[in-house]
């Protein structure tokens, strides 16, 4: 971080997500979808692609894989069009095997690789009364933390913490504290999930208070309207930032975006009018590897 004024900004593209159906939103999916919204996303200011893969056969393009020759395809396009790019792998999985998101890792080596850092009961209900999906458990226990940590050290990639809920920002110190990584951690705050922390900018300056002091951090924000408030707040405190069609389909407007080189451009915009200036990818290695 040696040289990187703080006024700096390093902007994170969500590409995907994990489950979203091309055929009702704007997500890519192919090897070459993937790397032409990358390449809007970095000419837009992101420096970060955070990555989900999804499965190549016609037809299935809504479904994940953990294919090894997939993640390394679209990895590799990626880096091709976006030059300096920052990979930022998903890892998550619902149960304790971790074989799909370790392989993928070891095969791609991407710079760094999310570590969700605590489980969550992960829920929804509708205006009906009625759970959107059946109740399931995000299951995280520290021993799959500690697992997919071990992982990242051998391939020399850096661990980025998902903090979902208030608790697990300080489980995230404790780990630190008997001595499950070096270096200082990287947060990131997933705001919006119905049970976990709720898209809030007021939350931001309490969260700021539990996490170890001098990291790095950012905030994932999930939802429409709601989420700007908090990209401006987060901007205004000193943190990293990140949208995409994982994360969101709609602009500070209200209207639809047509893809992720919108929302970079929308989140560039919040970021200057709070006084930062977006990191180069050059910049960005500096600050955040």
């Amino acid at each position: 971080m040696t040289g990187i004024s703080s006024d700096k900004v390093v902007v994170t593209c969500s590409l995907t997500g994990v489950l979203t159906n091309p055929k009702q939103h704007p997500v890519p999916v192919s090897v070459s979808e993937m790397a032409a919204s990358a390449k809007e996303a970095y000419d837009a200011g992101a420096s970060i692609m955070h990555v989900h893969y999804r499965n190549q056969t016609d037809g299935m393009g809504h479904m994940p894989t953990w294919d090894p020759d997939v993640v390394e395809a679209v990895d590799n396009a990626i880096r091709e069009a976006c030059p300096g790019v920052i990979i930022n792998m998903t890892t998550g999985t619902i149960g304790k095997d971790q074989s799909g998101p370790i392989a993928c890792i070891r095969r791609s080596k991407p710079e760094i690789a999310a570590c969700n850092a605590g489980s969550l009961n992960y829920l929804k209900t509708t205006s009906k009364g009625t759970w959107a999906w059946a109740p399931m458990l995000f299951e995280n226990r520290v021993e799959k933390v500690d697992e997919l940590i071990k992982v990242m050290n051998e391939t020399g990639t850096r661990p980025e913490f998902e903090c979902f809920d208030v608790g697990i920002v300080r489980c995230v110190g404790m780990y630190k504290d008997v001595g499950m990584f070096d270096g200082d951690p990287e947060y990131n705050l997933v705001m919006g999930v119905a049970s976990g922390m709720p898209a809030d900018p007021d939350l931001l300056p309490l969260l700021k208070k539990y996490m170890k002091p001098g990291s790095n951090w950012q905030t994932t924000v999930i939802g429409r309207q709601e989420i700007w408030p908090v990209h401006q707040r987060t901007a205004e405190l000193g943190g990293n930032l990140r949208t995409g069609v994982e994360d969101t389909f709609y602009l500070p407007n209200g209207e639809k975006t047509s893809g992720n080189g919108e929302l970079i451009e929308a989140l560039v915009k919040i970021a200057e009018d709070a006084g930062r200036v977006i990191a180069t990818p050059e910049e960005a290695r500096k600050m955040v590897l």
